[in-house]
């Protein structure tokens, strides 16, 4: 099928540089970019994290912790200014 398509700028630049690297004809260039983009994509594996056990409970924020040691500190000293 023949059709006549108008290219940005950018793109028409992407594509020249493909057919100079790959060594192929435009036409190719463009009907595998156009196949890769519009086709099915391939069916890949969910990506899995590792799980990481901390000693931090959830709902603590770790950035927070010198502020929160602070606080407890001013409790201690107040707890013990009021003790006989």
């Amino acid at each position: 099928m023949r059709t006549t398509l108008t290219l940005e700028d950018d793109v028409a630049r992407l594509v020249e540089e493909a057919v100079h690297r790959h060594r192929r004809s435009m036409k190719d260039v463009v009907n595998d970019a156009l196949r890769r983009a519009l086709g099915p994509g391939q069916q890949t594996a969910p990506y899995r994290m590792p799980v990481h056990h901390s000693q931090i409970r959830p709902g603590i924020d770790p950035a927070r912790l010198n502020q929160f040691l602070d606080e407890v500190d001013d409790d201690d000293v107040a707890a013990a200014a009021t003790r006989p």
